[in-house]
C-alpha cells in the first residue's frame, strides 16, 4: 500500500465523519432523537469528554486533554509514515490509517466546534453563528449520534474508525505485525 491509498482512507473516513456530524449539529437540538430501526436510533449528544463522557474536571482539563489529542495524532501519523516507509503489511497500514482519520475526526470537534457553532440547548445550532460559538479555540465538544439498544455508549463516525482500526490490530496481530523474513547472505551464497 502507498501514500495515496492511505491517503484515500483518511480523507473518506474524515469527509463522512465530518458531514454527518455537521448535519446532525445543524438539524438536530441536543437530546433529539429519531428511530432508524427498534434496536437504532440517531441520538443527538455532545461529548465534552473522553470515551464514554469521562472528563477532566474544569477549563484546564478539557485544554489539557485537547492538547494530548494534538501530541497523540502526531505520534498515530508517524507511525502510519513509518508504516508505509516500511512497506508494512497493507492490514497494518489500513489499521492505523483507520485510527489516524478517527482520532483526527474527533480532533476537529475538540479544536474547532466551540467556535464555528453557537450551543444545541432546546435549539439547532447554527454555523459560524455572528455572536460567536459556544465556547473558545480547543473547547469544543465531540458530536455523537449513533445509538443501539444493545450498546449503551452513543458514537459517531470517527469512534467507529477507531474502534475498527483496533479490532482489525487485534485479531489479525500477527498479520499485522508480520515479520519480515531475513535471509542469510551466507546461506544465500552456498546454494
Amino acid at each position: 500500500m502507498n501514500w495515496k491509498r492511505a491517503l484515500w482512507i483518511i480523507v473518506l473516513v474524515l469527509a463522512v465523519d465530518q458531514i454527518s456530524k455537521i448535519y446532525i449539529k445543524t438539524h438536530f437540538a441536543l437530546h433529539d432523537s429519531v428511530g432508524v430501526f427498534s434496536f437504532f436510533r440517531i441520538y443527538f449528544i455532545e461529548n465534552e469528554g473522553m470515551a464514554w463522557g469521562a472528563k477532566i474536571p474544569g477549563d484546564y482539563g478539557k485544554l489539557a486533554l485537547t492538547l494530548f489529542r494534538l501530541v497523540a495524532i502526531v505520534g498515530i501519523g508517524y507511525w502510519l509514515h513509518d508504516a508505509l516507509k516500511k512497506k508494512s503489511s497493507n492490514l497494518l497500514i489500513v489499521s492505523i490509517a483507520l485510527v489516524f482519520a478517527g482520532a483526527m475526526g474527533n480532533i476537529i470537534d475538540s479544536v474547532f466546534y466551540g467556535v464555528l457553532f453557537d450551543h444545541s440547548h432546546g435549539q439547532i445550532a447554527t454555523f459560524l453563528p455572528e455572536a460567536g460559538g459556544y465556547g473558545k479555540l480547543l473547547h469544543g465538544k465531540v458530536v455523537d449520534m449513533f445509538s443501539f439498544s444493545f450498546f449503551n455508549p452513543v458514537f459517531n463516525v470517527a469512534d467507529t474508525a477507531i474502534s475498527v482500526g483496533v479490532g482489525l490490530l487485534i485479531l489479525w496481530n500477527k498479520k499485522a505485525f508480520r515479520k519480515e523474513e531475513k535471509i542469510d547472505p551466507a546461506a544465500e551464497n552456498q546454494a
